[in-house]
C-alpha cells in the first residue's frame, strides 16, 4: 500500500498557521513512509467564494514553507464523478429529497428543543408522496437532497443505536452514534455540493489512504464512513489533531487574514518557524526552532497530541524567528544580504557579525546602512569624549583592518589615556555606529574599513 494523504482547503481566502498545521501533519506523515504521496486538492465547487488567485497563493505559500504536492486536482473539474456517485446513491434509495425551508427547519428545531428532544431531522420528507412532491414543484420549491444514514433495522422511522468505530491516529479508539446524527445533506436545493459527498469520492478516486484533519472533524468522520460503505469505496484511516486558536481564544479564520502564511512571510518570518510552531504547539516537548522539516518530522509523535485546542502565541513565533536567524549560515541568507546592497566579498562575514542582533533577516539592513555608508552622521558628544575620538584616530594601527585590530587598537587606547570599561568602548561605538548598542566592534570594524573609521572619528 502506497502511503497518499491530501490537504483539501477550500480558496477562498489565504491559509493560516491553522492551515499550515493540517498541511504539514499531513506531508510528514506522507513523507516518513517510502514512497509516501502528498496530493493538494481544491475544494472549490463553491463558485461564489472560489477564487483562482487565492488556489495559486495557496500554492505559493506551501512552497515557501517546503511542501510541494506531488498532484494537484480541483473539485470544479471532477463534478462527474460526483454526479455519477450521487445517481448510484439515488438509485439504492439512500439519497432522498426533501423540500422544507431554512425557517421550517429551524421551527422544527426549536420546538424539539423546547420538548426536550435532541434536534435530528425525523425523516419527514420520507413520508412525502409522488402527488406531494409535484405540488411542491409547482410551488417552484426545488428539493435538497439527504443521505439516509444506516441506522435503523427495517423502519427509517425507528432509529437504532448504531455504532461507527475507528481507532483514531491521534485520539485513539473513536465511536459516533449514528442514531444522535440527522440524515446529512450532500446537495443543496440549487444542486451544488455541500462538503461531504465530493470529498468522500475524491478520497476513494486518488486512493486516499489516510485522512488527517482538525478534531471540528470527528462526529462528521461518523457520517462519512457510512457514506464510503454505501458507495463501496475503501475507508481510509482518520487522524483528527486539536485545532489553533488566537491567544484570545478566537478561532483563526482564512476570510479574516489572521496570521495568514502570505502575511507572515511579508512580515519576514522564517519559513521553519512557523512550520516549527505549527506543528509543535499542543505536543509533548518544548517548542524549539526546528532547521529543517526532516528534523520536524523527527520530532513529531502522532499520537501524544492535546486533546485541547492549542493556542498559538504571537510571542512565541517571535522567539522561534529570532533563534533560527541567530544560528543562520551565511550562505542560507546570502541573497536577502546582497539585495541590501551588501559587497559582495563581505556579505557572509557581514551576516555573521550582525546576526545575533537581529531578529528577522530584514533587520541586518539597518546594519548594512550604517557599515558601508560613507556619508555617517556621527552624534554628538560631550567635549571630552571628542578628544578621546581625537586620541583614538591617532593610536588606529597603519595598515589595512584585520581580525586583531580592534583588540590592538583599543589595548593601545587604554594604556595612552586610561579609559577602560564603558568611558573607553562607549564613546567608539557611537562614533562608529550611531549606537550605544549592537554587534562586537571587532567584526565590524574591518567591515567598516579604515576610510570609514577615519572618517568618523574625525
Amino acid at each position: 500500500m502506497t502511503v497518499t494523504v491530501r490537504f483539501a482547503p477550500s480558496p477562498t481566502g489565504r491559509i493560516h498557521i491553522g492551515n499550515l498545521r493540517t498541511a504539514l501533519l499531513n506531508w510528514l506523515f506522507a513523507k516518513r513512509h517510502p514512497g509516501g504521496r502528498f496530493v493538494l486538492r481544491f475544494d472549490d465547487t463553491d463558485a461564489e467564494r472560489s477564487r483562482r488567485e487565492y488556489a495559486d497563493g495557496i500554492e505559493t505559500d506551501l512552497a515557501w514553507i517546503g511542501l510541494r504536492p506531488d498532484t494537484v486536482v480541483r473539485q470544479s473539474e471532477r463534478i462527474g464523478l460526483y454526479d455519477a456517485a450521487a445517481e448510484r446513491l439515488r438509485s439504492a434509495g439512500l439519497l432522498y429529497p426533501c423540500y422544507e425551508t431554512p425557517d421550517e427547519l429551524d421551527r422544527r428545531r426549536k420546538r424539539l428543543a423546547a420538548r426536550g428532544r435532541p434536534p435530528v431531522y425525523g425523516r419527514e420528507a420520507l413520508k412525502l408522496t409522488e402527488e406531494d412532491k409535484a405540488q411542491f414543484a409547482a410551488e417552484g420549491r426545488k428539493p435538497h437532497w439527504r443521505f439516509l444514514l444506516p441506522n435503523f433495522s427495517t423502519d427509517p422511522f425507528a432509529p437504532e443505536r448504531t455504532e461507527v468505530t475507528w481507532d483514531d491516529l491521534m485520539r485513539g479508539a473513536q465511536t459516533v452514534d449514528l442514531a444522535s446524527l440527522s440524515d446529512p445533506v450532500l446537495i443543496r436545493a440549487d444542486g451544488s455540493y455541500l462538503y461531504t459527498l465530493p470529498s468522500i469520492v475524491d478520497d476513494g478516486d486518488l486512493g486516499i489512504t489516510h485522512v488527517i484533519r482538525g478534531d471540528d472533524h470527528v462526529t462528521n468522520t461518523g457520517v462519512q464512513i457510512a457514506i464510503f460503505r454505501a458507495l463501496g469505496l475503501p475507508v481510509p484511516a482518520f487522524g483528527h489533531h486539536n485545532l489553533l486558536t488566537t491567544v484570545s481564544g478566537e478561532g483563526l479564520s482564512k476570510r479574516s487574514g489572521a496570521l495568514s502564511l502570505a502575511t507572515l512571510r511579508e512580515d519576514g518570518y522564517e519559513p521553519m518557524a512557523l512550520a516549527s510552531l505549527a506543528v509543535l504547539v499542543g505536543m509533548p516537548g518544548a517548542i524549539e526552532a526546528m532547521p529543517d522539516l526532516d528534523a520536524l518530522g523527527a520530532r513529531l509523535s502522532f499520537g501524544e497530541a492535546s486533546a485541547g485546542a492549542s493556542k498559538f502565541d504571537p510571542a512565541e513565533l517571535d522567539r522561534l524567528n529570532a533563534d533560527l536567524v541567530h544560528a543562520m549560515p551565511a550562505e542560507a541568507g546570502r541573497d536577502r544580504i546582497l539585495a541590501m546592497d551588501v559587497p559582495d566579498d563581505a556579505a557572509d562575514a557581514f551576516w555573521l557579525a550582525v546576526r545575533g542582533n537581529c531578529a528577522k533577516v530584514a533587520e541586518a539592513a539597518a546594519w548594512a546602512r550604517i557599515v558601508f555608508a560613507d556619508d555617517f552622521e556621527r552624534p554628538d558628544l560631550p567635549e571630552e569624549d571628542r578628544a578621546f575620538l581625537a586620541a583614538a584616530r591617532a593610536h588606529l594601527p597603519d595598515g589595512p583592518i584585520g581580525e586583531s585590530s580592534w583588540r590592538d587598537w583599543t589595548g593601545a587606547l587604554k594604556s595612552a589615556t586610561g579609559r577602560k570599561g564603558k568611558a573607553l568602548f562607549m564613546p567608539l561605538r557611537l562614533a562608529l555606529t550611531g549606537r550605544d548598542h549592537g554587534p562586537e566592534l571587532a567584526a565590524l570594524l574591518p567591515l567598516i574599513g579604515r576610510e570609514r573609521v577615519l572618517a568618523r572619528l574625525a
